[in-house]
């Protein structure tokens, strides 16, 4: 199993996020969330929002640290990519 994260430097409701993905698939993410205790409703459309203080946390139990770009590229490439806008494909 491997999860990557970026680097929390998304600003958002007073704090600064990093984003948790998966190239193999949301089972995969799912369960590495739910074994670090990370809320389902952290969950948006393809990835886990991290707050920074649980980073250290996240990369500890496994997590390779990847920039914000090689997500979106990890993502694209693996075919979970689920942009803002657009509706899952069912299937």
């Amino acid at each position: 199993m491997t999860v990557y994260i970026d680097p929390p430097d998304w600003p958002g409701h007073g704090r600064m996020w990093s984003h948790l993905v998966s190239d193999v698939s949301y089972d995969e993410l799912q369960a590495f969330a739910d074994g670090l205790g990370v809320p389902r409703r952290a969950f948006e459309r393809d990835h886990y929002d991290i707050p920074s203080h649980r980073y250290a946390d996240v990369v500890a139990a496994g997590a390779v640290e990847v920039s914000s770009r090689e997500v979106v590229r990890l993502l694209t490439a693996s075919g979970l990519r689920r942009p803002k806008g657009r509706e899952p494909q069912s299937g």
